[in-house]
């Protein structure tokens, strides 16, 4: 029963990620020992708690709301990352892809005056252009999809400087306040932030985000485009012989891979949560975020969901450092520990089924000599009597 239990994929995926988990914290404490130890087990706590840091109940409640907010965005990256790996893709240019969805929602809510839902598609619109690129230089051009997702990426980061320029304040680098300029822009909050202490940010995003999910799930588990997807990826050789498009098949995985990406980005910047600084110079993290998600997460949609929230938990929980004994970054250098241990969720299931499978051979072998071994009868002269 245990071997039957440590051999199930899920377990695995939960066991690995908890691994992952545990050494992130534990080599983020060491870091904290080593520039000051008189506040490394705080510091590491209030990493850990984030809201919970708060005495008041209400607070906290508030507090969880905005790290909800940044959790749905996370998880959109997250699926884009997830969905093109299933398909033997690996679409690092999400954060690219990320970008336009915020170039194009914001100015068309600030420039243009479109109400939230308009703004939504057309993020989306722009993130599944932009992945259809790499899917058709990859198709047509064998152009590898991380090269092109890469170079991809730093064109549309100036591109949305460039454009978003044009809808900013003219005394800072942030673009306008959605909620000042276009309210009709803010995404519906359905009732939901009552829930969190009247958090105006919390809204449709995050069912939204659940939703597609659970969506994504079942396209690639129960539909026949996720059969075919996965097969391309498997082997796009074998899916050309059966009769798929193959070339078709890695166009349209890198397309909706980009949508997602572009609809996270829009479920971020049209709450109203962050203004976009048109001087900013680094790609989004929230894109490379997403592939410690999809990985941590077992590469399930379901565990992404999970795996989102923990990552942007440690995230924000950073900010409660104590800045007189660390500096400023160490919080994002704990957060980055842990996010990077969560790449080798795939290698920490790979050891372990590695070490079921010797045990197994190991007792294999040992029952294949009790069966050879003849019987000795009670009084020691076998069966002759």
């Amino acid at each position: 029963m245990k071997k039957n239990i440590l051999k199930n994929n899920g377990v695995q995926s939960l066991l690995a990620s908890l691994v992952c988990v545990i050494l992130g914290l534990l080599i983020g404490y060491i870091v904290l020992l080593f520039i000051n130890p008189d506040g490394a087990g705080e510091a590491i706590t209030d990493v850990m708690k984030n809201f919970l840091t708060y005495s008041k109940p209400e607070t906290q409640v508030k507090y969880l709301g905005n790290t909800l907010v940044k959790t749905a965005p996370l998880l959109m990256c997250s699926l884009s990352i997830l969905f093109a790996y299933k398909v033997g893709l690996f679409n690092i240019g999400a954060a690219g892809q990320y970008c336009i969805g915020v170039a194009l929602s914001l100015y068309a809510a600030l420039a243009w005056g479109w109400s939230w839902l308009p703004c939504m598609l057309l993020a989306m619109l722009g993130g599944a252009l932009l992945g259809a690129i790499s899917g058709l230089l990859k198709s047509y051009c064998n152009v590898n999809e991380v090269i092109s997702g890469i170079m991809l990426n730093w064109i549309v980061l100036y591109l949305t400087n460039m454009l978003l320029t044009q809808v900013k304040e003219d005394t800072s680098p942030y673009t306008f306040v959605l909620s000042h300029k276009n309210a009709s822009a803010i995404l519906p909050s359905l009732g939901l932030g009552s829930l969190f202490n009247g958090n105006q940010y919390v809204g449709l995003a995050l069912p939204l985000s659940i939703v597609i999910a659970i969506l994504v799930w079942v396209v690639l588990e129960k539909t026949r485009i996720g059969y075919e997807l996965r097969a391309t990826g498997n082997n796009k050789n074998a899916a050309k012989y059966c009769g798929m498009a193959e070339k078709r098949n890695i166009i349209m995985t890198l397309a909706i891979s980009g949508m997602l990406a572009g609809l996270g980005a829009a479920m971020l910047y049209l709450t109203g949560y962050e203004q976009w600084q048109c001087s900013t110079s680094s790609v989004p993290g929230m894109g490379f975020n997403g592939i410690a998600a999809a990985f941590l997460g077992g590469l399930n949609p379901i565990g992404a969901i999970l795996a989102s929230f923990f990552i942007q938990h440690i995230t924000a929980g950073g900010a409660y450092v104590d800045k007189s004994m660390y500096c400023a970054q160490i919080s994002d250098l704990i957060s980055s520990i842990i996010i990077y241990l969560c790449g080798f969720v795939l290698f920490m299931k790979y050891a372990m089924n590695t070490a079921i499978a010797k045990r197994e051979e190991k007792a294999a072998l040992k029952e294949k000599e009790r069966a050879q071994t003849p019987e000795v009868s009670d009084n020691g002269k076998g069966g002759d009597q």
